[in-house]
């Protein structure tokens, strides 16, 4: 059962989201980070959730600033930003009686939930699908434009055939982050989720992630998928991945 939810953002716009709930007994509440511009109803983000609502745990998946049917604009945003939003979305479920214990997070999203792991009371277990090791891996969607940024403080990126105004400050923000420490302190178990064949997060990148983490952390190789999880089954099978290896982390 999905059921449609907004909620402030932590500077004031309302960001859609879904609960995609159990039809039988809660196992667990989790929130779920989408990737860099996809969105909530990304075929990871949903079918993931989904997924992970049949095996019994209960999902929030939302759209970031200005994307999807949030309010805002995406350009205002940064990595800073999405990954306070997570946090408050997982304050959200906690203010409906649907405390987190999980957070699950792709590619771009996969470093914001090892940042707000160690922000988020009760989070039992982290799981990351495409994960970059540092943020700014993400400025190669970008580059094009960056002289521009950098000249007049803000230029227009067409991406996925909608424009999005790149601000200096966010390019600037992501530069500054800095994950292999939140991946140290993350005082959670970790699940590194990564396909061989990604072509736009190397491989490498789950490898330097896994040797940060402390233990418990664990590592599961998605062969055969592709870096959106686009190709069929292939999110169905991770949101499985992770249901088992959670279980027995997680407090209903």
């Amino acid at each position: 059962m999905a059921e449609r939810v907004t909620f402030e953002s932590t500077t004031g716009p309302r960001l859609a989201g879904i609960i995609d709930r159990p039809d039988g007994e809660v196992r667990g509440w989790g929130v779920f980070s989408h990737g860099f511009t996809l969105g909530k109803d990304s075929p990871a983000a949903a079918r993931i959730c989904k997924q992970l609502a049949v095996e019994g745990i209960g999902m929030l998946r939302f759209d970031n600033l200005g994307l999807g049917d949030s309010e805002g604009d995406w350009g205002d945003g940064s990595f800073t930003h999405k990954v306070a939003d997570t946090v408050r979305a997982a304050e959200f479920m906690a203010d409906q009686d649907m405390p987190v214990h999980l957070l699950v997070g792709h590619s771009f999203g996969g470093a914001a939930v090892i940042a707000a792991g160690a922000d988020v009371p009760g989070v039992q277990a982290v799981a990351t699908i495409g994960a970059p090791v540092q943020p700014r891996h993400a400025e190669h969607n970008y580059d094009a434009v960056l002289g521009r940024v950098f000249d007049d403080g803000h230029a227009q990126w067409m991406v996925g055939g909608r424009a999005l105004t790149l601000k200096r400050h966010f390019v600037e923000d992501v530069r500054r982050a800095e994950l292999r420490s939140k991946i140290r302190e993350l005082g959670s178990p970790l699940l590194v989720m990564h396909s061989p064949t990604d072509s736009t997060v190397d491989i490498s990148n789950a490898g330097e992630i896994f040797r940060e983490a402390r233990h418990p952390r664990s590592f599961v190789s998605l062969e055969g998928a592709d870096h959106l999880l686009t190709a069929p089954g292939q999110a169905k099978r991770a949101a499985r991945i992770i249901s088992a290896w959670a279980d027995q982390y997680l407090t209903a």
